[in-house]
């Protein structure tokens, strides 16, 4: 496994994935500068050795674009998604809370915003989840989300956690997956405190448990 990047060098590798898609070639170490507020462009080139020390970028200093990017599918149907070590109470948690980046088929990630959470304990354990499985949320309103779906949310403003959302005549009602939880109406929908629906499950079927078949970066 690669090393961990501090936060500037994921941010730094995060635009440079972002601009390649978009513009098919890299941007100069200026852009780079400027896009993050650094002055000095042997700054930015420090913090680009670092990322080629880790293992992500592979550098041809005598030219100024002069860079490639390493292990990542950089392809259009490839998005790349953040990944939480818990679940993040409004599903915008700071970018020093992200534990990880994983690059996802465009069409497995749903809509914009989603992330991925990596699941503790017995959060999803109803469902065969297990500890170290990758859980994937990906933000939609209420109106989207169907009788059964399970969803993360935080009902009466509480902690983020996993529910089961269910309706009858009355209103809403949301069951922790947690062992032994119990069917809570909430009458007023604005305080589900709903953060998104869960479209997926990731999880590595081989001897190295816990660790997603995924691209990380």
């Amino acid at each position: 496994m690669s090393p961990a990047l501090n936060e500037i060098e994921r941010r730094i590798l995060d635009y440079m994935v972002s601009y390649l898609r978009t513009n098919t070639y890299q941007p100069s170490i200026r852009e780079i500068g400027e896009r993050f507020g650094i002055k000095s462009t042997k700054t930015v080139s420090e913090h680009l050795q670092a990322l080629a020390e880790k293992g992500f970028l592979e550098r041809d200093p005598s030219r100024s674009r002069g860079v490639k990017i390493l292990g990542m599918d950089l392809g259009p149907d490839a998005l790349s998604v953040p990944c939480y070590a818990q679940l993040p109470d409004d599903g915008a948690a700071p970018d020093s809370s992200v534990e990880s980046h994983y690059t996802l088929d465009r069409r497995l990630v749903g809509g914009p915003g989603s992330f991925l959470v990596r699941a503790r304990g017995d959060d999803l354990a109803v469902l065969g989840v297990q500890e170290g499985d990758l859980v994937l949320v990906e933000p939609v309103g209420l109106d989207e989300v169907a009788d059964g779906t399970v969803v993360a949310a935080r009902p009466g403003g509480g902690a983020a956690g996993f529910h089961r959302v269910t309706r009858n005549g009355t209103g809403v009602y949301v069951q922790s997956l947690r062992g032994g939880g119990q069917p809570e109406m909430v009458e007023d929908p604005t305080r589900l405190g709903l953060v998104g629906r869960v479209s997926g499950i990731f999880r590595r079927m081989d001897s190295a448990a816990g660790t997603p078949s995924l691209t990380a970066h």
